[in-house]
């Protein structure tokens, strides 16, 4: 199993690893969950697929197990900045506005984590290493962008998987139900010790 952080700057040392995390996530957004999201050759992607983002694939033999993109919250393209901060701002239809308890944040040292996804195709007993590796990665290569904090909308079991990885993380917004399913606004404040 390997986990790799990549970027505009990098992906063509990285073969189709790219493309296929974009279908991996058409395949969980919008064939399993239903989602109406963009999507084109069989790859899901929107206004945050942009240079200024990273994406973080675990994967093995070619097959995508897990990823999260993450862009820091001060980006910017046309309109839009990141996806938490748009929806507050009204600009995503659907995502309700009032996902967090204050302003969203606009800093260079602050990184959102959005489109974070396990296939389903990874077996039960292997998804907390996948989802370990995931995190990990997600919170070393935020770190090395700068970052002291990410934020993510993010299932609301939320506080089970960031105890794991010894990280201090607090509710920022109230619980909402988007397609059914409880989810919270996460703040996590990355120190410099990663368990």
């Amino acid at each position: 199993m390997q986990t790799t952080t990549l970027s505009f700057d990098n992906i063509h040392h990285h073969g189709d690893l790219f493309s296929n995390l974009l279908r991996a996530r058409r395949n969980c957004f919008i064939v399993e969950k239903e989602w109406d999201l963009p999507e084109a050759d069989g790859m899901e992607y929107d206004q945050y697929d942009n240079p200024s983002s990273r994406w973080i694939a675990v994967h093995e033999n070619n097959q995508i197990l897990a990823g999260v993109r993450m862009t820091p919250t001060n980006a910017r393209c046309g309109i839009y900045s990141y996806m938490i901060r748009d929806a507050q701002r009204g600009l995503l239809d659907s995502i309700p506005a009032n996902l967090m308890d204050a302003e969203a944040p606009v800093a260079a040292n602050i990184w959102e984590g959005s489109r974070v996804f396990v296939s389903s195709h990874v077996p039960a007993e292997q998804r907390m290493k996948v989802q370990m590796n995931l995190m990990s990665e997600l919170i070393k290569a935020s770190r090395e962008k700068g970052a002291t904090q990410l934020f993510g909308l993010v299932p609301a079991l939320w506080p089970r998987w960031v105890r794991r990885l010894g990280i201090e993380a607090n509710a920022a917004g109230p619980v909402l139900k988007i397609d059914g399913v409880p989810h919270q606004v996460a703040q996590m404040h990355l120190g410099t010790h990663l368990h």
